[in-house]
Order: C-alpha cells, then sequence, then structure tokens
C-alpha cells in the first residue's frame, strides 16, 4: 500500500513539476488571473461551473472569492451555478441536463461577466453549452480541463489544459491554479 501512496504523491509532483516548468501555463494562469481582475474591477461577476468533483472545486473557488483566501475583505461577486438544486433539478428534468448552467446564465449572466468551466475531459455536454450560451452573451470564458481539451477547444478564450489524462490529478492540478488565481486576485484588489 505504501508503493501506491508514494506512486501517487510523485505522480502528482512530477505533474506540478511540469506546469511550473511550461512559460505558456504560467503565461496562461497569469493571463487567466488578469482577466478575473479585469472582470472584478469592471462591475462584473464570475461563474463557476462544473460536474461530480469539478462542481465541489467550483463551490470552493466560488467561496474563496466571497468569502476570503488570506485577508478579511469585502466579498467579491462569484457563484458556483449548481448550488441552488431546486433549480438544478428542475430544469434538468423539463429541459434536459445539458440546459442547467445555460439556462442560468441567460438569467443571470451579462456582458463583462466571466465564465469559470471545468470538466477533465472537455467534453461534458452542460458545460459546452454554458460555455457557447456565455459567449453569446458576451462573457469571457475560461477553462479548465486534462491534456486532449477535449470540445471545449475553441470555445474559451482561456483554455488551460493540465497535461494529463488522470481525472484524479487533473482535478487537483485545477484546484492548485484556482488557489492561485484567487491568491493574486485578492492580492492585486486588496494589496
Amino acid at each position: 500500500m505504501q508503493e501506491r501512496i508514494r506512486h501517487s504523491i510523485e505522480e502528482a509532483i512530477s505533474l506540478r513539476r511540469a506546469m511550473v516548468e511550461s512559460l505558456d501555463q504560467l503565461d496562461l494562469i497569469e493571463r487567466i488571473t488578469r482577466a478575473v481582475i479585469q472582470t472584478l474591477r469592471g462591475g462584473g461577476r464570475v461563474f463557476f461551473c462544473g460536474n461530480g468533483g469539478s462542481a465541489a472545486d467550483a463551490q470552493h473557488l466560488a467561496a474563496e472569492l466571497t468569502g476570503r483566501y488570506y485577508k478579511d475583505r469585502p466579498p467579491l461577486p462569484a457563484e458556483a451555478l449548481h448550488v441552488n438544486t431546486s433549480f438544478l433539478t428542475a430544469v434538468a428534468n423539463d429541459y434536459g441536463y445539458e440546459e442547467t448552467y445555460a439556462r442560468l446564465l441567460r438569467g443571470w449572466g451579462r456582458a463583462g461577466d466571466l465564465l469559470w468551466a471545468m470538466s477533465t475531459s472537455g467534453n461534458s455536454p452542460n458545460i459546452l453549452k454554458a460555455l457557447d450560451t456565455a459567449r453569446e452573451l458576451g462573457m469571457t470564458t475560461v477553462g479548465l480541463t486534462g491534456a486532449t481539451g477535449g470540445q471545449m477547444i475553441g470555445r474559451c478564450d482561456y483554455l488551460l489544459r493540465v497535461p494529463s489524462t488522470d481525472t484524479p490529478r487533473i482535478q487537483e492540478m485545477h484546484m492548485l491554479v484556482g488557489h492561485i488565481v484567487c491568491e493574486l486576485v485578492e492580492r492585486e484588489l486588496f494589496g
């Protein structure tokens, strides 16, 4: 068992090393951070979405912005699109699951907002529909996915592809990137 534990930790370290050694990835994280800052400074809101573990990560990152990261400071306007289960289940039942996030964006989203979408495969139908809807509304779109990018390629203003096909490792990197962005946003906006 310890060998498997060691292997998992080594895989995670190796993936982090690949990310930190990639100037393209570091530049992309900086550009994503600047997009979030620009959105918030312009009075826009940040919406997060994902499925399963990525939904939990979306909710976590929204809470980092609305609550706090390191500093006691005013809340920032951010929300995970799945937190209203009555809405989610009604729309899934009445219109189909792929409409869940898109329909909520049509109600809340506007030009100047930002959608942060996470899908390890890049092929989740409800995430793809949300990205398409966000772009129709004039929102900035950020996508985090795995190595292939899936169908999210071409649907995002900023697409960070974690160089892995292993779902748990991809999700770990999504949270690392999300935490880095939250830290830098807080630092930039609140000193």
